[in-house]
């Protein structure tokens, strides 16, 4: 039996960058918040230390930072005619554990999607027609416009200190920035970040090619900075320990050096960690949320009463929570109806790599986001008329580390041990380079996530079961867009240059990218989408679900920065609308 708690106004499920944000903007509101995180409480002095927060084996390897799959983990098949099992070592995603979830560990690619991505299928269906779509794409609109999102962008980016340059502000293009983006009421807050030799040299041949390069928009300082909480940064050291690193510098944004030294010092919040929410409780209707139950690091039960309760757990975790809270209808692939589970995505990267003979590219000068990129074939930003596929991503050079164990590109054909190995790492390091894609992910009926028949966690709940697979679309995207890349790296001179288009079936087990999307996406019908334009749920008026379990679809960016602007827009209808009037805040 769970012990009862006294009430609260708001209860968080997890406390990353959505929960802090959440946190701190209905805290200043008045409101009495409780958040509840299942991992343990990371401050950036004790925890991530330089003295040994720089150890690849430790956090990369040996995955530090990220939960285990002893605590949870789900099921993966590509398609229904297959058995799902369970993933019990972490590959092609990292999912993130702990006070500032993944924000701790991200690299600090800070993007605003396209204008339109927000209203991809009309905006698709208008130009090519709706034949151009593949009859099981599930791709929808967001029922938000970039324009209503710009102002939380712009809070996100403000309290981040993103460092980049603009390449549209109130409509006009600007020089050096990105030409392709959507207009901005005003610039980022700090400069871009110095760029290091191979970037430099990319973006002289993406220009020579007739293309637009522009510095990759950063978390990570370019400068000492003050955020308009009153938190300071200080400027990057380009160590190149950012991604699976937590960062001992206060120079990558995060929650610990952007939110939480304000948030825990207000009297109506509190924290509660290594703390498990095993279910959102609902009254007898199923229409009203009354609080949830969890259990506590000593196995001990307890249930905290709330008014409003915030779900804002990694993706993954919310969509099975839902499930197994019994909150929303199910997504059945068969009849294609159903919510929760539906549109799940994920993002679809490919490479070149190349070997150089006389380039020294110091590849350990390295931050999580910088580099110079190209986004002319990106979204819609180039005609698809007779390419046989829809969406397209950023591409370019973005020099992220040169860490001593994934830090070694060999050449094809290289043993992987051995004294021949070892020569070619130490004649290929410095003068070797990877360049990316990074490519969108449409949604698709037979890609969708449910409740698994056969496999429970240590509390006897079902796992989350991942049914996924690459289609037709993206794979001739990802080679589309992996050989527009190679002619640009053809520009350079290397002397042998290899293309890694993203190729079927998608598997767990090399890293890939950590954008897992959707599951319980946003969108104006309720038959298609679990929650309103307000990432309120359409069944659970009191239940708001964020992050980007609530996207259709993923496009071709990482989606922080539009996880961010989510949250703020969240927040704000909850501090104008909600509040004064609890209820539904758009019409069933």
């Amino acid at each position: 039996m769970a012990r009862l708690l006294p009430a609260t106004d708001v209860v968080i499920i997890g406390l990353g960058w959505t929960g802090s944000i959440l946190a701190q903007e209905l805290t200043q509101a008045g409101q009495r918040v409780v958040a509840i995180e299942r991992g343990a409480w990371r401050s950036t002095a004790t925890d991530f230390p330089t003295t040994f927060a720089q150890d690849e084996l430790r956090y990369h390897i040996r995955h530090g930072l990220f939960l285990t799959p002893a605590q949870e983990t789900l099921t993966f098949r590509n398609n229904a005619t297959q058995t799902a099992l369970p993933i019990r070592t972490w590959g092609s995603f990292m999912p993130p554990n702990g006070v500032g979830g993944g924000g701790v560990h991200w690299n600090g690619q800070t993007w605003r999607f396209n204008p339109t991505d927000f209203r991809l299928r009309s905006h698709l269906t208008e130009r090519y027609g709706a034949a151009s779509l593949p009859s099981d794409m599930t791709i929808q609109d967001w029922d938000v416009s970039y324009d209503e999102l710009e102002p939380h962008y712009d809070r996100f980016e403000y309290l981040c200190g993103t460092a980049g340059q603009a390449g549209n502000i109130a409509g006009k293009i600007q020089r050096g920035g990105n030409p392709f983006e959507g207009k901005r009421a005003r610039g980022y807050p700090t400069p871009p970040m110095q760029q290091p030799y191979a970037p430099t040299l990319f973006a002289d041949a993406a220009r020579d090619s007739g293309y637009h390069p522009f510095p990759q928009p950063s978390g990570n300082m370019s400068q000492a900075y003050t955020n308009p909480l009153g938190v300071k940064l200080g400027p990057c050291t380009y160590c190149g320990f950012c991604e699976w690193f937590g960062c001992g510098n206060y120079s990558k944004a995060s929650p610990q050096t952007t939110i939480l030294p304000v948030l825990v010092r207000h009297p109506n919040f509190t924290a509660r960690t290594q703390c498990e929410v095993t279910r959102i409780n609902t009254d007898s209707t199923g229409k009203r949320a009354t609080g949830v139950t969890y259990t506590d690091a000593a196995g001990e039960e307890w249930e905290q009463p709330a008014e409003i309760v915030l779900l804002c757990a990694f993706q993954i975790f919310n969509v099975r929570l839902l499930l197994l809270s019994g909150i929303g209808t199910p997504y059945n692939p068969a009849t294609n109806k159903g919510v929760i589970g539906r549109n799940y995505s994920y993002q679809t990267t490919s490479g070149v790599d190349a070997f150089f003979t006389d380039k020294n590219f110091n590849p350990f000068v390295a931050s999580g986001s910088v580099g110079m990129l190209i986004d002319d074939f990106n979204g819609d930003n180039f005609d698809h008329a007779g390419l046989g596929f829809v969406g397209g991503g950023f591409m370019g050079a973005s020099q992220t580390g040169g860490r001593p164990i994934l830090g070694t590109l060999t050449p094809p054909g290289t043993p992987s041990w051995g004294a021949a190995w070892k020569q070619s790492v130490a004649e290929n390091y410095l003068s070797s380079y990877s360049f990316n894609t990074h490519g969108s992910s449409y949604s698709y009926r037979g890609n969708y996530l449910d409740l698994d028949p056969t496999y429970t966690d240590p509390h006897g709940r079902k796992l989350l079961r991942m049914n996924f697979d690459l289609y037709e679309n993206e794979l001739k995207m990802s080679a589309f867009l992996t050989d527009r890349l190679g002619e640009i790296v053809q520009k350079m001179g290397p002397r042998q240059m290899v293309k890694r288009p993203r190729t079927g079936p998608y598997s767990v087990t090399p890293y890939q990218t950590t954008h897992l999307c959707g599951g319980a996406v946003m969108g104006a019908d309720p038959k298609t989408s679990a929650l309103n334009r307000y990432l309120q749920s359409w069944d659970v008026p009191n239940l708001f679900v964020m992050g980007a379990t609530a996207f259709p679809q993923n496009a071709g960016y990482n989606p922080t920065g539009t996880v961010g602007a989510l949250a703020y827009w969240a927040a704000d209808a909850i501090k104008t609308k909600y509040l004064k009037s609890p209820g539904p805040l758009v019409p069933a």
